[in-house]
């Protein structure tokens, strides 16, 4: 796993947010939205990746 400091500043204030700042909706509001954008993210690099393949 890469290194915190490694990531993009968005997503250090993102995290630290999250740590700090969030109350318990928001951090469900913000998982929503991260595992769905997440899956999506990854369906697509799938469906990119069986395109090159065929």
């Amino acid at each position: 796993m890469e290194s915190f400091d490694s990531h993009p500043k968005s997503i250090k204030k993102a995290v630290r947010y999250i740590k700090q700042d969030a109350s318990k909706e928001q951090l469900i509001e913000i998982k929503k939205l991260f595992d769905n954008t997440i899956q999506k993210r990854i369906k697509a690099l799938e469906l990119d990746n069986q395109k090159i393949i065929s």
